[in-house]
């Protein structure tokens, strides 16, 4: 989970603004996508490539340091990678990844996504006495890159063709990939891979720039021709010219889905698919889940105040939608924030134990009267549960009667391992409940996205209870469905319905759910057992 972003300044330009300048109009748009640092790579022929970080110094302003001091140095390229929090990463190695094996065979890489088959990619390499000094994708990605550099091109002293190179690596790697890579030739090329699960847009702007980044939002306020790059695409552009050539690098085209979290969570809100902004697809899925909650309020009538406030920084556009349909619905209601933030960071990502600690620091409760008040929490998801059930708990202590939960989305049942940092299913508050049911309720809840009213109502009871809220209420599938913007492709909704975008993902999951239930005692005999194991994996 990463941003990314470019700018390549043309030879026949006319624009005042440097590359720089290009950056530093984009990446504050992308930060949603990581808050850990901001790395940049930049090139200019005679000189090579240079590395910088940036800081973003407020929510619309960056500054690259160790960049712009040298009035002689005017890169006509540059990359930049918006790192989110990973292991191995520490505060002072925040830029692009890159190799150099020579003067004109450096190469820098910023990507967005993850390798479901790294493991077996990097047995590969490491078999034919390639070193690795990290252990990251993206490392994995550009050695091999450089390998087949070196093989077909570098030893035989010919020009690299990346469509070739690419081609290859669009058939052995399976997962989630948006990379920019920039060579030691000041050459720049944009991949996105045939699954398209992770965003690429570029633009090509009326003073003669070409500027690539993770989302559309990045290219607000520029003038100019804005396209998607297609999955299973590259875009190369050359070094010297600026010549820019588009093309497939898959054999057969494969029916690409875009990742599900990239409109109700990831991605910035003014970004857009298909004329549709994430802002407004987030606020009609909450107008939607409101009238859900409305006639769960009236069943139980209650004199304390309602508030409805939303989880900060994602949560705002499904408030806004589900308070005003609560008032379609005759619920009076007060639109307040209760829940504050003293830091930018998501806690989605990261092991157990550093979560655990930066979301008992991140949040905090404030605001008037929510004294024996009822509040409702809008938020786009429930995962994990954690961050929940501490905001909750802060809630009762600051005085609330009962803390409701409404999600933009149907329960949480499967892992993600494509870039979000979900890599299991004991994690999920959905599967830590399904623990707990009666052997015919398990059987019915494998049927995720299909289970009966009265499964889901229970799961939802048992999440609530383990959060100590009231009540939790889950978005229906099919009304998500309905919702998401109309694309060609469609939405990768795996983490509804288990049915993984790429076969290593799907066998990894599949693996993972049979430990799951093997470890689970039923009660019922080990063939029924088994049975319903089969009967899962089947839908």
């Amino acid at each position: 989970m990463s941003g990314i972003a470019a700018a390549f300044l043309c030879s026949s330009s006319n624009s005042r603004a440097t590359v720089y300048d290009q950056l530093k109009h984009m990446v504050p748009k992308l930060t949603l996508r990581g808050q850990a640092g901001i790395g940049v790579a930049t090139f200019m022929h005679k000189e090579g490539v240079r590395y910088a970080s940036a800081l973003q110094t407020s929510c619309d302003s960056v500054l690259i340091e160790n960049g712009e001091d040298d009035p002689n140095f005017r890169p006509h390229v540059a990359i930049a990678h918006i790192h989110s929090k990973r292991r191995g990463i520490s505060g002072g190695d925040l830029q692009p990844i890159h190799i150099n094996a020579g003067t004109s065979r450096h190469l820098s890489i910023s990507m967005d996504g993850a390798l479901v088959n790294g493991g077996e990619l990097r047995g590969e390499l490491l078999a034919q006495g390639r070193r690795l000094s990290g252990n990251t994708d993206a490392e994995l990605l550009l050695k091999w890159i450089e390998c087949s550099c070196q093989r077909d091109f570098w030893r035989h002293g010919l020009p690299v063709n990346y469509e070739k190179i690419f081609r290859e690596i669009d058939g052995r790697f399976d997962g989630a990939i948006s990379a920019l890579i920039l060579d030691g030739e000041g050459n720049l090329i944009a991949y996105r891979n045939r699954r398209g699960l992770r965003p690429l847009e570029a633009m090509q702007t009326v003073d003669g720039c070409l500027l690539f980044a993770s989302e559309n939002c990045a290219f607000s306020g520029l003038e100019g021709k804005n396209e998607r790059i297609l999955p299973g695409h590259i875009k190369f552009v050359d070094g010297k010219t600026g010549h820019c050539v588009e093309g497939p690098v898959s054999n057969r085209r494969y029916k690409a889905k875009l990742c599900a979290y990239e409109t109700l969570y990831l991605g910035n809100p003014n970004t857009s698919i298909e004329g549709q902004s994430h802002l407004e697809t987030r606020y009609n899925i909450g107008f939607a889940l409101g009238g859900i909650v409305a006639k769960r309020l009236q069943k139980e009538p209650s004199s304390a105040p309602i508030i409805v406030s939303s989880m900060p920084h994602t949560g705002g556009p499904y408030a806004d939608g589900l308070f005003a349909s609560l008032a379609d619905y005759g619920v009076f209601a007060q639109r307040q924030e209760v829940a504050a933030t003293k830091s930018l960071q998501r806690t989605l990502i990261g092991t157990f134990s550093d979560r655990r600690s930066r979301i008992a620091q991140k949040y905090r409760a404030f605001g008037n009267g929510l004294a024996n008040s009822t509040i409702i929490m809008v938020d786009e998801a429930l995962i994990r549960g954690d961050t929940s059930e501490a905001v909750t708990s802060m809630l009762l202590t600051a005085g609330a009667k009962a803390v409701h939960w409404a999600f933009g989305s149907p329960p949480i049942v499967a892992p993600n391992y494509y870039g979000m940092g979900i890599d299991t299913l004991d994690e999920l508050a959905f599967w830590r409940i399904w623990k707990e049911l009666s052997p015919e309720q398990r059987k019915q809840a494998l049927r995720f996205h299909r289970m009966e009213l009265q499964v889901l109502e229970t799961i939802e009871s048992g999440i609530a209870a383990s959060i100590n809220a009231a009540t939790i209420t889950y978005l229906p599938f099919l009304l998500l469905r309905s919702l998401l913007p109309r694309t060609q492709s469609g939405f990768d909704l795996s983490p509804f319905t288990f049915e993984m975008p790429t076969p290593a993902g799907q066998k990894r999951a599949e693996r993972s759910l049979r430990e799951l239930m093997a470890d689970v005692r039923c009660s019922e005999s080990p063939p029924s057992c088994d049975q319903t194991m089969k009967a899962a994996l089947s839908l």
